[in-house]
Formats: C-alpha cells, structure tokens, sequence
C-alpha cells in the first residue's frame, strides 16, 4: 500500500455564515495551510482547489462545496485521475473527542458524522483522517445545532489548535518519500 498523500479535503460547507462553524474547521485548517505555502485557490464547478508542491511532488488542497452530507461526490474524480484511497487525507471535525485534540488516524468508520459518512460511500474507509476535537454537547438532539454553530472557545486558541494542526499536516507530509 502507497500512503503518500497526493489530495487533502478539508470538510465544510460553503458560505460565509457558516465559515466559523464547528463543522467549517476542515476549510479553517486547508486556508491557514495555502496561506502559510502562499497558495492560491482555484474556483470550480462545485469545489475549490489549491496546489502545493513539495520534494517535487503535487499535493492538491480540496474544500469541496457540496455542503458536508455530499462530500464525497469529488471522490469519483479524483478516481479517476488514479487517486487511491489510501492517498486521500480528510480533515475534519470531531464530536468524540474533547475540544483542541488534534490527531491523525487510518481508517475507520464515520461515527455518525455525514461527511465521512459520504466520503466512505464512494471509496471505502480506507483513507487518513486529521480529527479536530470540537467537544460533544450535553444532548444527543443538541448535536446539528452544535456542529453548525460558531465556535464559543476563546479564538486565540482556536488559532493555536489550528496551528498545531498545521504542524502535524506539514510533519506527515515531510515523512513521505
């Protein structure tokens, strides 16, 4: 198996009222990460894309803008283009963990949450995720509410967490051959 990544989605939903939301940290951690390499994003049909290169290598940044139920719909795609599943990162938000604990995992099912569950749909479970904790609401029926509301937590350290993030992407990504 070749786990070089070659695409990174950032899971979210278009438009500026939800840019803040907990759902939106996939697009808050790609931006900050083609900020920081000074990349610019290309508008598409139904994403937006940026490309870094790296040791000679192509990475392409992907905010898919087919709100977070239907993310996976660029998979095809990027299927298409030989794209496996195991060169695919995702980054997104996570219920099960408290908030600002940042990790990388391999595989997995979706947990309930719509864009992985969406993603999985059309390639499998077998990609690398980034989880950004955001924490979990006292009531199971509080949990759309939640995950569409603007962060509460002092954005100093939304920043910072968000920075850590970064640390762990460009760490991944030196490791690669």
């Amino acid at each position: 198996m070749n786990n070089t990544i070659k695409i990174i989605i950032g899971l979210g939903n278009p438009g500026k009222q939800y840019y803040h939301n907990r759902h939106n940290i996939g697009f808050l951690i790609l931006d900050k990460l083609a900020s920081e390499y000074n990349l610019v994003w290309q508008k598409k049909s139904d994403y937006e894309s940026a490309e870094l290169k790296l040791k000679n290598e192509k990475i392409t940044l992907i905010k898919p803008h087919t709100f977070m139920n239907n993310s996976g719909k660029i998979i095809p795609s990027l299927l298409k283009q030989g794209i496996k599943p195991e060169n695919i990162l995702v980054v997104h938000d996570e219920l099960e963990k408290p908030f600002g604990k940042v990790e990388l995992k391999f595989g997995g099912s979706h947990h309930g949450h719509n864009g992985l569950r969406s993603i999985i749909e059309f390639c499998g479970k077998d990609f690398m995720r980034l989880r950004f904790g955001i924490g979990r609401p006292q009531h199971k029926n509080d949990v759309p509410q939640y995950v569409l509301s603007n962060f509460n937590e002092n954005i100093i350290d939304i920043e910072q967490i968000i920075d850590q993030a970064i640390v762990i992407i460009k760490e991944l990504l030196q490791r690669q051959p």
